[in-house]
């Protein structure tokens, strides 16, 4: 008899793991495109500037990640809609014109931030971006437009991974652990104008305006349901863990080894070559390929959210599953947004910062936008029924919406007092 309960008790246990593994995707696939270019620069910068000093705010970065993609997935679930969608059906078509447009340019902005990413990234092995560039864009649009939802999946989770060589790259950099617990522990800020800054790049890097609309569609776009939700939240807890612990171990690998010899970096690239002479040329190059496979998941990713949601936006037909000419216009848009951003890169001399600075300004307006839109619609009967924010959840949610919409008024802000 106990023989026969602990067989019906694996085989609980089996059908729970395979169910996990099906649904398994939206969760970690959103939060690993979180370390993309822009988000690998942050970390490493970090590190280099304040060594192991502000890991710490990787925790309420997690909680705040967590709080905002469950209610993001439980809005797709209940609702069978896109954020998009239900932002033009509740707001009306200007409010979500004017949405939509400053996302538009912000998607191109992130997106030529990520072709930076594979042009620096292959710089460090020897291979022009003239080269880089132009072969991923076409790979990556293969995927996408030749593709379907289950193997761009697949590949998705395969790069999110990839992510992991982060890891060996920091454990090379022989890191004292001992100070990085007291770091988390006992956490410490130096109060200036150019810390205060980078904490809220750290925490803003985080969440993004289109994360919101690609975990909402991509939900969507698996079927899932109300029955799968507990399934749902353990992916997207699942990957922001791997989020956190990708951002963790980058701060570490730079703080190991650039923050103790003085040595100061403005992008991802020169973290890679700097870890050359101080960790030795192996864990350069996994530094470097790190980045390579980031910013091409990225690349992937941003155009294709982007197409998304300002398709759902204005009523077109959007979806990997779905054939060119069953949504043109989506695939039409995705191919733009590539071909834009990639041609920026290839440009002599292109303001690469600026863009990047811009991009990240207009995430900053956006943002408080989006989660304000997205609170108040969790919160109506007539559309999420039964399964409206409990107390508990608005606590929270309100807390992480009006901490982030402090921090983006910030990361704006604080520019001009450093002039």
């Amino acid at each position: 008899m106990a023989g026969l309960k602990i067989g019906i008790s694996r085989r609980n246990i089996f059908r729970k793991l395979a169910i996990f593994f099906m649904i398994l995707g939206p969760g970690i696939i959103t939060g690993s495109v979180d370390n993309d270019a822009g988000g690998i620069t942050t970390y490493s910068v970090a590190g280099a500037l304040y060594g192991y000093g502000l890991i710490w705010t990787l925790i309420p970065s997690f909680i705040v990640l967590v709080v905002i993609q469950e209610m993001n997935a439980r809005m797709g679930i209940v609702t069978g809609k896109g954020l998009a969608d239900l932002i033009r059906e509740n707001a009306g078509i200007k409010i979500t014109f004017l949405i939509f447009i400053g996302l538009l340019l912000s998607g191109i902005g992130n997106t030529t931030t990520e072709f930076a990413g594979v042009a620096g990234s292959m710089e460090v092995f020897g291979v022009s971006k003239y080269i880089s560039v132009p072969v991923v864009a076409v790979l990556v649009w293969i995927l996408v437009v030749k593709g379907t939802y289950k193997i761009a999946e697949r590949i998705f989770l395969i790069f999110s991974l990839s992510l992991l060589a982060y890891v060996v790259s920091a454990i090379m950099g022989k890191p004292d652990w001992g100070a990085i617990g007291s770091a988390i522990v006992h956490p410490k800020m130096e109060i200036s104008t150019k810390s205060m800054a980078m904490v809220i790049g750290l925490v803003g890097t985080t969440i993004a305006p289109w994360m919101q609309f690609y975990m909402q569609s991509s939900v969507i776009e698996k079927g899932l349901k109300m029955k799968n939700y507990k399934y749902t939240l353990a992916d997207i807890i699942v990957g922001c863990v791997v989020t956190v612990v990708v951002a963790f171990f980058i701060m570490v690998a730079c703080a190991s080894t650039l923050h103790p010899n003085g040595i100061v970096i403005n992008e991802a690239k020169d973290a890679a070559l700097s870890l050359k002479p101080l960790a030795g040329n192996l864990a350069s190059q996994v530094f470097a390929f790190g980045l390579f496979i980031a910013s091409i998941f990225s690349a992937t990713i941003l155009p294709l959210a982007t197409a998304f949601f300002v398709c759902e936006a204005f009523g077109f037909e959007a979806g990997l599953d779905k054939k060119w000419d069953e949504a043109q216009e989506f695939y039409i848009l995705y191919t733009g947004i590539l071909v834009i951003s990639a041609i920026i890169i290839l440009v002599p001399n292109a303001p690469l910062i600026k863009i990047s600075l811009w991009s990240q300004v207009i995430n900053g307006i956006l943002l408080p936008v989006v989660l304000i839109s997205m609170m108040i619609l969790i919160n109506k009967k007539k559309i999420m029924g039964s399964y409206i924010n409990g107390s508990t959840s608005n606590i929270i949610g309100w807390s992480a919406v009006i901490i982030l919409a402090l921090l983006s008024l910030a990361l704006i802000v604080l520019p001009f007092f450093n002039r």
